[in-house]
């Protein structure tokens, strides 16, 4: 006989009775994937080489995307959906071309389009992004949060998928990026790692407000910076310092930048140690 409290069996049985279905988040990404293939044929490996595949691919993957939104809990029919989605590829395509050159313009370590598109990890977080985005637009629920969790998880770049991101955008390196959900960012911006651009408070009842910064055009903001607010702006061709900590707006063409004091001594012996006071 089970030593379980019944009270809590009853309840833990009410609760499954209670939840739907999970969604088939393993076959969303892995969909997605395909879709960062056709589109990238850089990351595929198997090429389509005619016309007539490529428009099967096409089909194929609009008549699996509708078979998954019918999931869920969707605003509009899944067919419809979906052609929406797959119509929406042709300036995706290319508003992901204006950010793998962004990327290769900015990183003197980048060998071209084809090593950005097929390994950056910057350029296959702005991928999924773009694509929940897409889904978020068009009200579908808990599926673009899947796709950019999942992206997450492959990148360490958190990019909530209601952030509004122009074109252009590179994200050089980028572990421990995060961009919160109400963030507006213009075009031509390029972020390094271990930036937030978040809220100034994360309290309830300010769902559903603009809660996270706006970035203007041509921004630069290095490793470790921090901004934060609805209300605060970084004004076109601005840059922010590694480490900057910033609540107000700042107009266009500013230069923001962190005072760290750092004193190095040495001793006149050589065999010392190094003294550093920071």
């Amino acid at each position: 006989m089970s030593s379980s409290n019944p009270d809590f069996v009853q309840a833990l049985t009410q609760a499954h009775q209670h939840t739907a279905a999970p969604l088939p988040a393993q076959a969303f990404c892995q969909l997605a994937e395909q879709l960062l293939d056709l589109l990238f044929p850089e990351r595929s490996a198997r090429p389509l080489r005619t016309p007539d595949a490529v428009a099967a691919t096409l089909d194929q993957l609009r008549t699996d995307l509708a078979t998954l939104l019918r999931a869920v809990p969707t605003p509009r029919p899944a067919p419809e959906l979906a052609a929406s989605l797959m119509s929406a590829l042709p300036v995706l395509r290319a508003t992901l071309l204006q950010d793998a050159a962004a990327i290769v313009a900015a990183d003197p370590a980048a060998q071209g389009l084809t090593e950005v598109v097929a390994t950056y990890p910057g350029f296959y977080a702005i991928a999924m992004h773009r694509f929940a985005h897409g889904l978020h637009q068009r009200g579908i629920p808990r599926v673009p949060r899947i796709l950019s969790e999942y992206a997450h998880q492959r990148t360490g770049i958190d990019i909530h998928p209601g952030a509004r991101i122009g074109p252009s955008f590179c994200i050089d390196h980028g572990t421990g990026l995060v961009i919160g959900e109400t963030c507006v960012i213009g075009a031509h911006v390029k972020i390094f790692q271990g930036v937030t651009l978040g809220a100034l408070s994360v309290a309830k009842h300010l769902q559903g407000i603009k809660r996270h910064p706006t970035i203007e055009d041509h921004v630069v903001i290095y490793a470790g910076a921090t901004i934060l607010g609805g209300s605060t702006t970084v004004g076109s061709h601005s840059i922010i310092g590694g480490n900057v900590w910033l609540t107000e707006s700042v107009p266009s063409h500013s230069r923001v930048y962190h005072q760290a004091h750092i004193h190095v001594t040495r001793s006149q012996d050589p065999t010392e140690d190094i003294t550093f006071s920071i």
